[in-house]
């Protein structure tokens, strides 16, 4: 977090331990640098750190970052931990220090943070920026929806880098956009949303590339890695130099790039981030059209109109009628005094309508793609009221200063975006530095700066600024041209002393400078920048006509692009300087609300060779990234300062007053600590809660002092803690001697009362007892297990035995359900009537009672209407065995609430009220066998009904249940007895037999057959 006010959670620590090693690897902060002003210092300290691997150095809380150009082993999730919740100096300087100091920052003081991120091509911004949300992604908390969003916050990397990236002679993924992310968090410090804006993207590479360099790589991807079914689709072939747009650099390959394993990556990262197959092929139909449009061919008439010579795919791939988009690249749509006039293009107009097509369709589609991404990682409805009370961290990766051979708009439209983040850095950085020094109650010095506030005056300010003049000479009716602009500027701006153009110049200049040159002093150097072209690319704009023939596409991502609005909007655009002075503004004001870190990015060689450090390449980056400029800025006071109790803390060994322990105020500590060491009153101050010591020579004298005081104070701690560990052994055995003698007395008087000789003891048997108990509880009702008490808690194991017993029938109980419930009633029933009694009774308890053994279906709906409102409750199909002659009758037996009926196919043969019913016989064999005693002087019935079933044991609960006549279910160890009509009586015998069989028998008994002696399984 850069340059923060003095607050609790923000103490600035400095890892001293290194200091020892500055020699060899350099100091890991620029503010301990004894000659800061220096640059040939500064190099050589980066160039240390460098040559050790150590690529991360501070200025302050700024972080330099050099692109080692190799696999560090330093990112792992180790290392994560390792910086996660680490004050910010109080190990090496690293990204993930930057990371967690502005994450604890955010959540400790509840503001919205942003972390800068700036250097030239190639220097590992994009790395750097991938390394912050890798962080956040991995040591944030997280549900499985934070989990799905950071993958997003991830995914959107190779698809910004797919569409937004190219193979530059700088850098092989070059950003040729700038890229602003927000990152939101709830209040629990968890990610919850994100939202990228994007800046300035270059357009113009689409149509050409300098010599080698490549277009953007989703071209590559696309034919590399497309299957072949696609690209017949899209009507294209694998080989890129059959592509206008594709060829100008003559660079198709690049060694250290797979674009066929890019393109997995980015069709995989589009489906995590959510687009549809439907979006992705609307979105690659735009891509293809692109190629296809660099080879669309003109010729030109005898009387100079132009016409397409080439038959394309662009019209179907674009959503447009053919016709239509052939007429709007080959001619264009005047309007005079009202009247519209179509006039044919020449030549070279129809290649730069073709082109700008191109570039319009591109730059709107990339736009759309960064609208769908935000889409994406919106924060969700579901998760707002989580969300309240959060706050933002943003990340900035945006290009450096750059000055090339060939400097054009591009170029001034970055670096006039570079000269406001600096003037941003700068007065940030004073004010952070200001307020430090008066919450300390340290008078402020006055610091000499370069402010480019002129600079960006000489850019931005309205009707004089270069940018206005731009405009003016852009919309300036009849044939403005580049050189023209640059005539005006020379007009306008001449006496200023920070432009210069060749006509301006003196002779010396005039030697280095092109006529069409005009040149900026900028807060880092001088950069001549080229006129050509300066209209076009400001005019940045699209024929009327072919606005009308795209906004009428097919294709939803097009429609989109090109609102209809534009058509019949007849106010011009915006030019492109003037909207990225706008959005700049807004940047500025994003960044102006929150609290800013920063991370400078450094290349060391051009080759991108491991090891290699180009002093000349890197003195170059110093000094227009304005890092002596920080540095100076951030020394002009005291260059090191901390707080009371981290200094006292470390140093206090110095000084007898202090050391082991100081017990009086901190500043009267640190005071006593510094006059012990000597310290000049010049080379220090004392601020409310902080030291601020002036040069870094004070702290590396005392530092040293520290090294060489380390092996006393390793002696006086060995001795120490030796001495201490002695003392708790010696105590450790003397406790233990007195536990021993106190058991033992204990198990002599176990059997006596309770007193002071068996205290211990008794207490032990019953805590162990206790402890038993609870890792053998019984675990259900069943479980008749229990551990056997000590004589001494037999009652109190009794009264605990009772109680669990309770709450487990009780927890039992709560769980089942109404159906369990009705089947456990039922058992329970059956096992009072039936339990030791029936033999086929064991076997009938495993099974469960149905609701009914008949099938809604099997019951005669004749019979269902007989019945009326009384519902059949259970139905079953028996045997009935007639009263004279006992020949077997199928039936159906079918139960109500109050009644039951004798069903033969559709017609009730017998109702029995169980009002009336006397009685129910069983056997006690395994038999299925039953009989309903019935009264004998009830005219309606005829006597006792005898039937067999194949689940007696079921049927008769069940009946005696709903009876309410449980008690008179008669087992019969023998015979049973039932009464025939006319006060006749009849009997049931049971014989062994070899099969199951009923017959009558001799003397007119029903004779019941059982195999084996009666011992058949159920009927149940």
């Amino acid at each position: 977090k850069t340059y923060k006010s003095p607050v609790e959670g923000r103490v600035r620590l400095v890892m001293e331990s290194a200091l020892t090693a500055r020699d060899r690897v350099g100091v890991q902060d620029f503010v301990l640098l004894e000659n800061y002003n220096s640059e040939a210092a500064f190099i050589e300290n980066l160039r240390r750190r460098f040559r050790e691997n150590l690529i991360y150095t501070y200025i302050g809380s700024v972080l330099v970052s050099v692109n080692p150009y190799k696999e560090l082993e330093i990112y792992s999730k180790q290392q994560m931990e390792r910086y996660r919740g680490v004050s910010f100096y109080e190990i090496s300087p690293h990204i993930y220090a930057v990371s967690d100091n502005t994450y604890r920052a955010m959540r400790t003081e509840r503001k919205d943070q942003c972390i800068l991120i700036s250097g030239e091509s190639g220097a590992g911004k994009t790395e750097a920026s991938k390394k912050i949300l890798l962080y956040y992604a991995v040591t944030c908390p997280a549900n499985d929806h934070m989990a799905a969003l950071g993958d997003r916050l991830l995914q959107s990397n190779p698809v910004l880098e797919a569409f937004g990236n190219a193979k530059t002679l700088r850098n092989d993924n070059s950003s040729r956009f700038g890229k602003y992310m927000d990152v939101q968090f709830d209040f629990r410090g968890a990610p919850v949303g994100g939202h990228i804006l994007n800046y300035l993207l270059e357009k113009s590479r689409v149509v050409h590339q300098n010599h080698g360099e490549r277009n953007f790589h989703i071209f590559y991807q696309l034919l590399d890695g497309g299957d072949d079914d696609l690209l017949n689709t899209l009507g294209l072939d694998r080989n890129p130099q059959n592509y206008n747009y594709l060829v100008k650099g003559n660079c198709p390959r690049v060694s250290s790039i797979s674009d066929k394993n890019n393109w997995k990556v980015v069709m995989k990262a589009l489906s995590v981030i959510g687009f549809t197959e439907a979006e992705v092929q609307k979105l690659l139909n735009v891509i293809a059209s692109v190629l296809h449009l660099g080879n669309a061919q003109f010729g030109e008439g005898e009387e100079g109109e132009t016409y397409i010579t080439t038959e394309t795919q662009i019209a179907n791939l674009l959503g447009v009628d053919g016709s239509a988009l052939t007429e709007a690249l080959t001619h264009k749509k005047l309007t005079a005094k009202g009247e519209e006039m179509i006039s044919p293009l020449s030549f070279e107009q129809a290649m730069s309508a073709r082109d700008a097509l191109a570039k319009a369709v591109y730059g709107r589609t990339f736009t759309w793609l960064v609208e769908k991404l935000n889409q994406s990682l919106a924060l969700r409805d579901e998760i707002h009221h989580s969300s309240k009370g959060g706050s933002v961290i943003g990340l900035l990766d945006i290009y450096g200063f750059e000055v090339l051979q060939h400097n054009s708009f591009e170029q001034f439209c970055i670096n006039y975006c570079n000269e406001k983040l600096q003037q941003l850095f700068i007065e940030l950085t004073l004010r952070s530095e200001q307020e430090e020094y008066e919450t300390e109650g340290i008078a402020w010095e006055t610091v000499q700066y370069f402010d480019n506030k002129i600079i960006c005056d000489l850019i931005e300010e309205k009707h004089k600024g270069i940018i206005s003049i731009l405009d003016e000479e852009c919309l300036r009716p009849g044939e403005a041209c580049d050189i023209s602009f640059l005539e005006k500027l020379e007009d306008r701006l001449g006496g200023h002393p920070h432009f210069v153009t060749h006509k301006l110049a003196n002779g010396k200049t005039r030697r280095v400078m092109s006529r069409e040159e005009f040149r900026l002093l900028h807060y880092a150097g001088e950069v001549n920048y080229n006129v050509n072209g300066f209209l076009d690319k400001n005019n940045d704009s699209l024929s009327r006509n072919l606005k009308e023939v795209m906004c009428q596409s097919e294709n939803q991502i097009l429609s989109y692009c090109f609102r209809r609005e534009e058509v019949i909007d007849q106010k011009r655009s915006e030019m492109a300087a003037s909207q990225f002075k706008n959005s700049l503004m807004k940047l500025m004001e994003i960044l102006m609300s929150k609290e800013p870190s920063y991370v400078r990015c450094i290349k060391p060689n051009d080759a991108k060779q491991p090891g290699k450090f180009d002093e000349v390449l890197v003195r170059h980056q110093v000094k227009y990234l304005g890092l002596m400029e920080n540095l100076r800025v951030r020394r002009a006071g005291f260059a090191y300062r901390r707080r009371f109790e981290a200094f006292l803390q470390r140093y206090k060994p110095l000084c007898p007053e202090t050391w082991p322990n100081w017990h009086g105020r901190l500043v009267d500590g640190v005071s006593t600590l510094v006059n012990h060491l000597g310290y000049k009153p010049e080379e220090y101050k004392l601020g409310r809660s902080k030291i601020f010591i002036r040069f870094p020579k004070t702290l590396f004298t005392t530092e040293d002092m520290l090294e060489a005081k380390r092996p006393d104070i390793v002696i006086v701690i060995q001795s120490g803690w030796r001495g201490m560990k002695a003392r708790r052994r010696a105590k450790r055995r003397r406790q233990a001697a007195d536990l021993i003698r106190r058991f033992i007395k204990g198990f002599i008087y176990r059997h006596e009362e309770y007193c002071l000789e068996n205290e211990y003891f008794l207490d032990h048997v019953r805590y162990s007892f206790l402890k038993n108990l609870r890792k053998n509880l019984p675990q259900n009702v069943l479980d008749k297990s229990w551990p056997t008490p000590p004589p001494s808690l037999v009652e109190a194991s009794e009264h605990l035995r009772t109680l669990n017993m309770r709450n487990m029938v009780m927890k039992y109980c709560r769980r089942v359900q109404p159906e369990w419930k009705k089947q456990m009633m039922q058992k329970v029933v059956a096992s009072e009537i039936f339990k030791d009694q029936k033999d086929s009774y064991p076997h009938s308890v495993g099974r469960l009672f149905l609701d009914s053994r008949l099938e809604r279906e099997q019951i005669n709906l004749k019979v269902v209407q007989t019945l009326g409102n009384d519902k059949v409750q259970y139905g079953i199909s028996v045997v009935k065995y007639d009263r004279r002659g006992f020949k077997p009758r199928p039936r159906q037996l079918l139960l109500t609430n109050t009644f039951a009926v004798l069903v033969d196919r559709t017609k009730i043969k017998q109702r029995i009220d169980y009002a009336a019913l006397r009685g129910i016989s069983v056997s006690s064999l395994s038999d299925g066998m039953f009989v309903l005693h019935m009264p004998s002087e009830d005219n309606k019935q005829k006597g006792d009904v005898v039937l067999h079933c194949d689940h007696v044991i079921e049927l008769v609960t069940k009946l005696a249940m709903m009876a309410n006549k449980t008690s008179y279910v008669n087992v019969n160890p023998g015979s049973i007895r039932f009464a025939v009509a006319r006060g006749k009586e009849g009997i049931v015998d049971f014989v062994r037999g070899s099969e199951l069989k009923v017959t009558k028998g001799k003397r007119g008994h029903l004779v019941l057959l059982l195999p084996g002696g009666g011992s058949l399984l159920p009927p149940w």
